[in-house]
């Protein structure tokens, strides 16, 4: 007897069995994937009530210990002293070996924000950071309540420092007891261990809870032992999995270098994608424009009139510019969209203020004004050369024809040509958005799953999906709104 399992929760009444099973997977379908799990013992065809109760209820066994429960040390190492010179390093750190100590924090708030964010910065260069990773971002969503052990987000950070204590290098982790605010969707994935009567949840997931945002995972000082210091932290990582008995290890949304050496540890790998705007030196907004065909140009420009035969004006604000009213008006717009769109609020009126206090000029917001009234609002954050559209909203029952793309997109390219920016993130999913200049880009993760069977099921799949997702990304890109002389120079 075979088990279909996908990724749609219309569950089916099937008898199972807890003997050990072989499992496949089925070829990608659009997002519709879904894993077949073959019995190897068919003559069994009753219900083991003991495994499934314990997915809802909980094992009688020892459960996967909670992050004040586990040993804060994982381990002393000794970093050999590198073999070449490395330029900003001293002759005395290079001439001799050092210890790193890794340990486990439940909480972002135990680093001085001076030495996580000097990780964050050093792990990519100041002209690259990105926001999203600092002290600040991250702190700000444990501090409100947001990601925290109530709503399925127990931070379990790594550290790395040395035998003076210093941090050479920083982990984002959390032990998750679902899979909300991830966006790599994994539900098939633990529908198939459920069906198996195998709990999926808790897992480990390293990312920015609730933000699509690609940036670096193992956030590292850049010191001489810092290659050392990367494959001590993944290996930490994955002995972490097992000493919480958990399921799996997800690191979502990794920097695509990262994710190349994650294979070599016996990561699987996945793609996705999103929809970036990218800035070719443009000195305006009209010259972005003309790198349009002409009917998509037309489009854009009557997309943007309409705002002002709406009498609706947009500004940008920035920093001391957003006020606590701003915040409440945002707070109100976001509620709008998650309850109008059955979707989940992940974040709390008290996370914008004190994210907006913590980040400062980082922050943009774009609201859109009716007379003296705010109507609508979008949340963007700026790094080191990108913008990141992240949150809109608007007043429940409102109906302003094109100021969704007003204020989500064409005022944050606006911006980054101000700013002289690179690029602009526009967030998951909407593939509405290429026509308005933002074209596919290939998003990663890696995938640490325990279980060997479940690890060659999952595997076939992601290779499976892979090869869709590469063609679906060549397709969208070529349907773009470009001359075709720019979308050759926009390709990956």
């Amino acid at each position: 007897m075979a088990l279909v399992v996908s990724n749609c929760f219309n569950y089916r009444t099937t008898t199972t069995t807890t003997t050990p099973l072989k499992y496949h997977s089925s070829q990608f379908l659009g997002r519709s994937s879904s894993l077949h799990l073959t019995r190897r013992n068919q003559t069994s065809t009753h219900v083991n009530l003991s495994k499934i109760s314990a997915i809802f209820w909980g094992q009688k066994k020892p459960a996967a210990p909670q992050p004040h429960e586990m040993e804060v040390s994982l381990g002393t190492f000794t970093l050999a002293a590198p073999e070449s010179d490395s330029q900003g390093v001293s002759m005395n750190e290079m001439m001799r070996p050092q210890k790193l100590s890794l340990s486990v924090v439940s909480s972002i708030s135990e680093i001085p924000f001076e030495e996580w964010d000097a990780c964050a910065i050093e792990a990519t260069g100041s002209d690259k950071m990105n926001p999203f990773l600092t002290h600040g971002f991250l702190s700000s969503l444990e501090e409100t309540g947001c990601a925290v052990k109530e709503t399925g987000w127990s931070p379990v950070h790594i550290v790395a420092r040395n035998e003076f204590e210093e941090i050479l290098g920083v982990v984002p982790l959390y032990l998750k007891s679902n899979s909300y605010g991830e966006f790599v969707f994994d539900h098939s994935w633990a529908d198939a261990y459920y069906r198996c009567g195998v709990p999926y949840y808790p897992k480990l997931q390293s990312c920015v809870p609730f933000t699509p945002v690609t940036g670096q995972r193992i956030l590292l000082r850049n010191t001489c032992y810092k290659d050392q210091v990367f494959e001590k932290l993944v290996e930490a990582l994955k002995d972490l999995t097992a000493k919480f008995q958990v399921s799996s290890l997800h690191i979502t949304f990794p920097s695509e270098n990262e994710w190349l050496k994650m294979k070599d540890h016996g990561f699987l790998q996945r793609v996705g994608l999103q929809y970036h705007w990218r800035n070719r030196d443009y000195k305006n907004f009209d010259e972005f424009l003309m790198d349009m065909k002409q009917s998509k140009r037309k489009n854009v420009r009557q997309e943007r009139k309409k705002i002002s035969t709406q009498n609706l004006t947009m500004k940008r604000l920035r920093g001391h510019e957003i006020k606590a009213k701003h915040w409440d008006s945002f707070y109100h717009f976001y509620r709008s969209t998650t309850d109008d769109k059955w979707g989940r609020a992940y974040l709390t009126r008290d996370f914008f203020h004190v994210m907006g206090e913590k980040m400062g000029d980082q922050v943009l917001l774009v609201v859109a004004e009716d007379g003296d009234d705010l109507v609508a609002g979008a949340l963007n954050l700026i790094g080191g050369d990108t913008i990141y559209g992240r949150l809109w909203g608007c007043l429940p029952q409102a109906y302003y024809p094109s100021l969704h793309f007003e204020a989500c997109y064409y005022q944050a390219i606006e911006a980054a040509i101000e700013l002289n920016l690179s690029k602009v993130e526009a967030g998951a999913q909407g593939e509405h958005k290429i026509q308005r200049g933002y074209l596919p880009v290939t998003t990663y993760s890696s995938h640490y799953i325990l279980d060997k069977e479940f690890r060659s099921a999952i595997g076939d799949f992601v290779r499976r999906e892979a090869t869709q997702v590469k063609t679906v990304i060549k397709m969208l890109h070529d349907s773009g709104p470009f001359k075709e002389d720019v979308l050759k120079s926009l390709e990956e």
